[in-house]
């Protein structure tokens, strides 16, 4: 499984839908192999930096530096659990914990701090927002979730912030 020249079986269908948490249908995944065929382009089973960053979504991402560190050299399986993250049908939970924390945690220690969220407002944002704005924007949503800018937070805190009424999280990836 993994390179243009193997097929997927009913088996390793099934297989990766519950690797991903059933997020994808057997439909949705043929299609997401043959994409990550593509991306293969030299069939090693799996997708390096440059071949991710071939994708004009991904390169043209803000947040993409970010996203490398997780997903260079991932194969189908370890790909279509990456894509789950940005299901649908993903729960917030599924969603935060194995790909959007470890975009906002910058120095992997499993803790986010103010200075992360801004450093990743200010990627997102570019020069459309000044730093007092940004830190204006970043303060207000703490303060309303409970916190202060001096806390840093677990993934548990991170949800609780993310899932805080007013405050939205879509994020989907389109399978075709």
């Amino acid at each position: 499984m993994g390179n243009a020249s193997s097929m997927l079986t009913q088996y390793d269908i099934e297989e990766v839908q519950e690797h991903c948490n059933y997020l994808f249908s057997q439909q949705e995944i043929v299609s997401l192999y043959e994409r990550f065929c593509q991306l293969d382009r030299s069939a090693k089973g799996f997708i390096s930096e440059d071949e991710f960053l071939s994708i004009p979504e991904f390169s043209l991402n803000p947040l993409s530096k970010r996203l490398l560190r997780m997903v260079d050299g991932l194969n189908f399986k370890d790909f279509v659990a990456f894509l789950s993250t940005f299901s649908a049908k993903a729960s917030l939970r599924q969603k935060i914990e194995p790909v959007i924390f470890k975009v906002y945690d910058i120095d992997g220690k499993g803790k986010v701090t103010f200075k992360d969220l801004l450093e990743v407002l200010r990627d997102l944002t570019g020069s459309f927002m000044s730093d007092e704005q940004r830190e204006q924007v970043v303060t207000k949503v703490l303060e309303e979730a409970g916190y202060t800018k001096d806390c840093s937070f677990s993934v548990e805190d991170f949800i609780q912030i993310i899932d805080h009424p007013g405050l939205k999280m879509e994020v989907e990836v389109p399978i075709d």
